[in-house]
């Protein structure tokens, strides 16, 4: 998943490997919980974001089309009213 996100697609076997090797170095093997926690964090409160974004939108979505509905039925009872007379 980490390949995909990060546009890697094809890296292989080796290739992550060296760069675990290379992230252990430099960061030694106490960081590196903090590191995952962090990036658990920042992607959880992304997607959460993105969740939150696409809610909006469709709650939009959804109070446009019940304005039409309503003008809607204010049309048709103006209509009736004018045929009743």
């Amino acid at each position: 998943m980490i390949c995909i996100i990060l546009f890697l697609e094809s890296i292989g076997t080796g290739e992550l490997m060296i760069i675990m090797l290379f992230i252990l170095f430099f960061f030694g093997s106490k960081k590196i919980p903090e590191l995952a926690k962090g990036l658990g964090k920042g992607m959880r409160e992304m997607k959460d974001a993105v969740q939150g974004i696409e809610r909006d939108i469709k709650q939009g979505i959804n109070l446009d089309e019940e304005k039409k509905m309503i003008d809607d039925v204010k049309k048709n009872i103006e209509k009736t009213k004018d045929e009743l007379k």
